[in-house]
């Protein structure tokens, strides 16, 4: 969340309001996803990692799909995470996003390594994501007591 501050020099007055916080997703054309993408959202809601997601792109019914986001780094598998964000066509969506080289997905009845070599799996920028329904969080871990 952020605090603006705006200044009326004039008639010397100021005002102070809570609001969302813009967010920037930058990810850089790469092997992994051929487009790269920079786009600017309106956060509603934190952060929270993100294993699956329910893509509709090959079934109408959905297929659930592993996620992984993916870097520049010798092990290019890192967090992915999805938030609720504003989206000026659809209201408020999710937005699933990964590393600087986006996200990877693979089916959830593979059980291979993540590679960006597998033909199994495929890269994107970024996901936007209408129903939280169709995404499974990652469970908090509980410490020992």
């Amino acid at each position: 969340m952020t605090i603006a501050l705006s200044i009326d020099m004039l008639n010397n007055r100021f005002s102070i309001r809570q609001g969302s916080m813009p967010m920037i997703v930058e990810v850089e054309a790469n092997s992994n996803c051929e487009s790269g993408f920079l786009g600017r959202f309106k956060e509603l809601g934190p952060a929270r990692p993100v294993v699956h997601v329910r893509l509709y792109d090959r079934q109408a019914t959905g297929d659930w799909c592993a996620v992984t986001g993916w870097s520049d780094a010798a092990e290019p598998s890192c967090p992915a995470v999805a938030r609720p964000v504003e989206d000026s066509g659809a209201g408020i969506t999710y937005l699933v996003s990964g590393g600087i080289f986006g996200l990877r997905f693979r089916p959830l009845d593979l059980t291979e390594a993540w590679s960006a070599e597998s033909p199994h799996q495929w890269g994107e920028p970024y996901l936007a994501v209408a129903d939280a329904r169709d995404l499974r969080f990652e469970e908090p871990s509980r410490g020992t007591v």
